[in-house]
């Protein structure tokens, strides 16, 4: 069972304060100096105008007045500077903590929440939820108001509070069930938020794809879909919060004019001045604080739903590391009863594997066999549902962060190329690049020659550096080639090289031009031939593991490679004996 002190939707919000704590402190006295302020400033009205109508001198508490308003517009100058800076630290570490979470969940955080909600998480619910702790710092203050007003009628005249308080429940009961029915709404609205912001990723991602169909139109329908949703959502959340500000508008006066009334009632019997009854008529008004409890309540609400959403987030388990060493060793790669399930499939299925240190295992197999499930789990970008995968005799769950991440090097078929330069992206991983291991990698990838020809070769800002796709696949590779380690994992990172230049990189492998075992994801039936084994992948288990010309001979393995059906294959190799 989940404890309150275990919610991340609880205990992120109290992090995000503690790292703000001595603004926040300050905030707190500040806006309740103020409220001190404003609970004295009537006092010293009704006393002065009391003397003023006495004849009496009154200079000192008209001084005394002046001295209050101005200590107030002091003191909300200092509280709006500390709200915004408290607002803009909190959200800061907010978007930190949860961008430091969502790189270490790794490819889970977006096979789990969207790549779309993450962003509208990240940016426009962590604003949201920053201004949570200056929110309830400020809230003090507006509750501090209400009860100081009825304080101040109680010293007045026990009758006044009692003329407030006894219509007080029906504004508190007002406030409360608009408290409730805002979070709702908010974590309403905001959902439907990130769905949007889902869909819309998904659209420009695949830009290129849409307007080859020619579907703009219809990928605009499905990514404002949510949208009346939204305007519901919406709607229904200013009509509670006017509905609330109605009825305790409504509410409010009424009060106002019983305490006055009762004043008056007092004045007459000669139990209260004239400055009293003008000092009630205030704190009548403090009392019920209307304006600034709604809106500090509908703050708090929807900084609650947004924290809400940030700790769904923070809720999903990290990959854990653990403290081992790796020992000396060649890179040996073993796969002991692997299962891998994805959304209640099973894709590996007991899977049992060997990679010798040091040498080169192609893995085939029909799309959707499993080959990128294994070579995420391989390395360690996912963690297998059952069994276990070792680097050199160490279960990878055992390694330290550092250990696993330095001893794997991987290559996609679409990487992300990140820095502000080629060569930046090309030593993305290393803490010290050295020019000379950079362009050595990038001339075992077949990268060297386009970069050449760039305007300012490797210092050629990413942006300005226009690429095919291939050429993007080969700075990728040279990204894994500069890494190092002891295993490098080509994920389908040959698939947009033209065949001359994936023979010649496949070559330069097989040929130490990397000492690591490597584990490449094959699909052509050429770079299966290269490596030093093929294990083939088919319905989530390993059926076979051997030379490439040795699993020619089968004919549902040149299916998997050619596509051609094994039937006609088989007829083929007839019809040339």
């Amino acid at each position: 069972m989940t404890t309150a002190a275990d919610d991340p939707c609880r205990a992120l919000p109290r992090s995000a304060t503690r790292h703000s704590g001595a603004r926040i402190a300050a905030l707190c006295l500040v806006s309740t100096a103020a409220t001190g302020a404003g609970l004295l400033l009537p006092a010293a009205l009704g006393r002065a105008l009391d003397l003023l109508l006495a004849g009496a001198p009154a200079t000192g508490w008209v001084l005394c007045c002046a001295a209050l308003v101005l200590t107030l517009a002091l003191l909300d100058a200092c509280q709006s500077v500390l709200v915004g800076t408290v607002d803009a630290r909190t959200t800061a570490w907010l978007r930190g903590r949860l961008t430091g979470h969502v790189l270490a969940m790794g490819p889970r955080a977006t096979d789990r929440f969207g790549a779309g909600d993450l962003v509208a998480r990240l940016v426009g619910n962590a604003a949201q939820a920053g201004t949570a702790p200056a929110a309830r710092a400020v809230l003090l203050a507006a509750l501090t108001g209400p009860v100081g007003g009825i304080v101040a009628l109680a010293l007045i005249d026990p009758w006044l509070a009692a003329a407030f308080l006894a219509g007080a429940p029906v504004l508190a009961v007002l406030l409360r069930t608009f408290a409730r029915d805002t979070s709702r709404c908010v974590t309403r609205y905001q959902r439907e938020q990130g769905r949007i912001a889902a869909a819309l990723a998904e659209a420009v991602d695949g830009h290129r794809t849409i307007a080859a169909a020619g579907t703009a139109d219809r990928e605009t329908a499905r990514v404002l879909r949510p949208l009346p949703e939204l305007s519901r959502a919406g709607h229904r959340m200013w009509q509670v919060q006017g509905r609330a500000a109605a009825q305790a508008v409504t509410v409010a006066p009424l009060l106002q004019l019983g305490v006055v009334a009762v004043a008056g009632v007092l004045l007459a019997r000669h139990r209260l001045s004239v400055g009293e009854v003008l000092a009630a008529s205030r704190y009548a008004v403090l009392a019920t604080g209307v304006g600034m409890l709604v809106a500090q309540l509908a703050g708090v609400a929807r900084a609650r739903a947004a924290a809400g959403r940030l700790g769904e987030v923070v809720a999903e388990p990290a990959c854990a590391h653990g403290r081992r060493r790796l020992p000396p060793g060649p890179g040996r790669l073993e796969l002991r009863g692997v299962i891998a399930r994805r959304g209640g499939t099973t894709v590996l299925d007991s899977v049992d594997l060997v990679v010798p240190g040091g040498t080169t295992l192609a893995v085939v197999g029909r799309s959707g066999a499993g080959k990128s499930v294994l070579a995420a789990l391989a390395g360690r970008l996912a963690d297998p549902d059952g069994g276990e995968i070792l680097l050199d005799g160490v279960p990878l769950s055992e390694l330290t962060h550092d250990d696993l991440r330095s001893a794997v090097a991987y290559a996609f078929e679409r990487p992300v190329l990140l820095g502000g330069t080629v060569e930046d992206a090309i030593g993305l991983s290393l803490t010290a690049p050295s020019p000379a291991r950079i362009r050595q990698a990038a001339r075992t990838a077949h990268a060297d020659d386009f970069v050449s020809r760039l305007p300012h070769g490797y210092a050629t800002a990413l942006a300005d550096a226009p690429r095919s796709g291939g050429e993007s696949q080969r700075l990728g590779l040279a990204r894994a080639f500069a890494h190092g380690g002891r295993l490098l994992i080509l994920d389908d990172a040959l698939s947009s090289l033209d065949t001359v230049t994936e023979a010649r990189i496949t070559e330069a492998l097989a040929d130490g031009g990397s000492p690591a075992t490597r584990l490449l994801i094959a699909h052509r039936a050429a770079t299966a031939a290269r490596a030093d084994a093929v294990a083939w992948l088919d319905g989530g288990r390993v059926r076979a593991v051997g030379r490439h010309e040795e699993l020619w001979g089968i004919a549902a393995y040149r299916e998997t490679l050619t596509g051609t059906p094994a039937d006609a294959s088989a007829a083929s190799d007839e019809a040339h004996r």
